[in-house]
């Protein structure tokens, strides 16, 4: 099989490259930049001049590009992928965008005749890479179906439902890591504020009910070693949680916590790490801290 593949950016890149790995054949489009599509056409991916380009020569299309409205430019422009379509494809978005426009998207393809599900990931450049990515996917079971075998060349994908669902669990993991990053930033301040070492706090609430993910493993590589390049950027972080209020507001659903954890994020960002990683909201509770060492 071929597939088509719009957006070759930090998730991508070796997204595409575990499909090679698997055998597929791998046509792409450079989205908006285009060192990395340099990159993975000379290792055996073909370049097409545009999407619509990629839609004449492969039945199955992915897009992974940053926003519903990138999303909609990639399939709906006019050198997108649909301008290309001459018979159903498969359309798989595995992007992370609002659960609302993902049905619009979807509901324009289905009455062309394509198929749709969207199947954004979680796991970050490094499981990417290695092809263990957490893959949400909202379609039919059919769809599914047909889906899973290209999906699984780039990691673990579950139906969670229909089209629709996999963003909404996927926004339903970064209103967590939005909070529980917060959470942590502001213990930890609060114990290293009253004098206590932070390495010693952090070993010990490992073993407590208190344990996390983010505090084991994603801390130690950036805020514990004031490294914040690379990760999970900030202003990616922040349209995830737009994201999510926007579908939170069509349901009637109050969640202060994420719209006060946006707003320090974006009080974070306009300070100057809206491109590092989103642990340097850290950096607010930094300030206060200074004078009770690490």
């Amino acid at each position: 099989m071929t597939v088509g593949f719009v957006g070759i950016g930090t998730m991508g890149e070796p997204m595409v490259r575990c499909l090679l790995r698997a055998g597929y054949q791998v046509v792409v489009s450079a989205h908006q930049k285009r060192e990395r599509v340099d990159r993975v056409v000379s290792e055996g991916a073909h370049e097409a001049k545009r999407p619509s380009d990629i839609a004449e020569q492969c039945d199955f299309l992915i897009t992974c590009v940053p926003d519903a409205p990138h999303v909609e430019d990639a399939i709906f422009g006019r050198n997108g992928l649909f301008a290309g379509t001459r018979s159903p494809k498969m359309f798989v978005d595995m992007s992370t965008i609002s659960p609302l426009a993902t049905v619009r998207f979807a509901e324009r393809l289905i009455k062309e005749g394509h198929r749709f599900a969207d199947a954004p990931v979680s796991g970050g450049p490094a499981r990417a890479a290695d092809g263990s990515l957490t893959i949400m996917v909202g379609a039919t079971e059919e769809d599914f179906a047909a889906a899973s075998p290209v999906l699984g060349a780039m990691g673990n994908p579950t139906r969670v439902g229909a089209v629709g669902m996999g963003e909404t669990v996927k926004l339903t993991n970064q209103i967590l890591i939005a909070n529980i990053m917060l959470a942590n930033a502001e213990a930890l301040s609060f114990a290293r504020k009253a004098g206590a070492d932070p390495s010693v706090v952090r070993d010990v609430i490992a073993t407590a009910t208190g344990a996390n993910y983010l505090l084991q493993t994603w801390l130690p590589k950036t805020w514990f070693s004031q490294s914040f390049e690379g990760g999970f950027a900030m202003d990616l972080l922040r349209k995830d949680l737009n994201a999510a209020l926007e579908a939170a507001r069509s349901m009637n659903l109050p969640m202060p916590s994420t719209a006060l954890a946006s707003q320090f994020y974006t009080a974070q960002a306009a300070k100057g790490d809206a491109g590092r990683d989103y642990s340097a909201v850290a950096k607010f509770y930094e300030q206060f801290t200074q004078d009770s060492g690490r």
